[in-house]
């Protein structure tokens, strides 16, 4: 099973990491991201949907997916 597979996710936003215990809160943007990487869409099409949904250029998008996928390789809840 994958790491992000294993978070127990809310749909408010509250992220449970049974490994350690721990837990986050993300916004509405990370539960967008996490729920289309969990698909295993591409980047490319993740940026698409936040440009859609939060109607924003593909820099801002790009920028906002990559600094997530940051986060969740520094907490170490993505492979």
């Amino acid at each position: 099973m994958s790491k992000l597979n294993s978070l127990a996710i809310s749909d408010n936003g509250f992220i449970f990491k049974p490994s350690t215990g721990e837990s986050f809160t993300t916004n509405e943007l990370g539960l967008l991201i996490i729920h289309h990487l969990k698909e295993g869409k591409p980047a490319n099409e993740i940026i698409d949907e936040i440009t859609t949904e939060f109607e924003i250029d593909k820099v801002t998008a790009g920028r906002d997916l990559y600094e997530y996928l940051d986060f969740l390789k520094r907490e170490n809840m993505l492979d």
